[in-house]
C-alpha cells in the first residue's frame, strides 16, 4: 500500500525534524548540557525581571524582596519555554502513537485520514517508548522541579520584610 501522506507530514519525519530543530533538541541533550541550558535561560530572564523588581523594591534598601521577586519572575519566565517544549514533544508522541495519520494534501480545507500499516505502527510505538517517552519524562520532571522551586520561593517570600 502506497502512503499518500506527504513526506513532511509523516510522524517519523516530524519526529526527526523536531529532534533536529534548535529549540526542541534541548530536551535531547545530556543532563549537564540540558541543565546548563535551563540555567542560561533562567539567568537571561533575570535581565528582564531584575529591572522590574528593582522598580518595586530598591536593591539598596530591600535586597531580600528584590532577589525574591527577580527569582520568582525568572522562574516563571523559564516555565514558558518549558511549556512549549512539553507541548511540542507531546504532539509528536500523539502523532506517533496514533493508529491513523491526519494530513493535508494542499491546504487546511482538504484534511484526510490514513490508517497506518501495522508494521509502521509497531515501529512508531517503539520509537515513542524508547526515544520520546524518556524525553517527556525529563521535561515533566523539570516542570515538577520548577513548580516546587516556585512554591519554595513563594513560601520564602512570606518571611521577607
Amino acid at each position: 500500500m502506497i502512503c499518500p501522506v506527504p513526506e513532511e507530514q509523516r510522524p517519523v519525519n516530524e519526529y526527526v525534524a523536531l529532534k533536529e530543530s534548535f529549540f526542541f533538541r534541548w530536551a535531547t541533550l545530556d543532563r549537564f548540557a540540558y541543565v546548563k541550558t535551563l540555567v542560561a535561560i533562567w539567568l537571561a530572564w533575570w535581565i528582564v525581571t531584575g529591572p522590574v523588581a528593582a522598580v518595586s523594591f530598591s536593591p539598596g534598601r530591600h535586597l531580600g524582596q528584590f532577589l525574591g521577586l527577580s527569582s520568582m519572575g525568572a522562574t516563571v519566565g523559564l516555565a514558558l519555554p518549558l511549556l512549549r517544549l512539553l507541548l511540542g514533544w507531546v504532539y509528536i508522541k500523539d502523532r506517533l502513537q496514533s493508529s491513523t495519520v491526519l494530513y493535508e494534501e494542499t491546504g487546511w480545507y482538504d484534511g484526510q485520514r490514513w490508517p497506518k500499516p501495522e508494521t509502521d505502527l509497531i515501529k512508531e510505538r517503539l520509537l515513542v517508548t524508547y526515544e520520546v517517552q524518556p524525553i517527556l519524562n525529563k521535561i515533566r520532571n523539570t516542570v515538577i522541579a520548577l513548580a516546587s522551586l516556585l512554591v519554595l520561593q513563594l513560601a520564602l517570600w512570606q518571611f521577607l520584610d
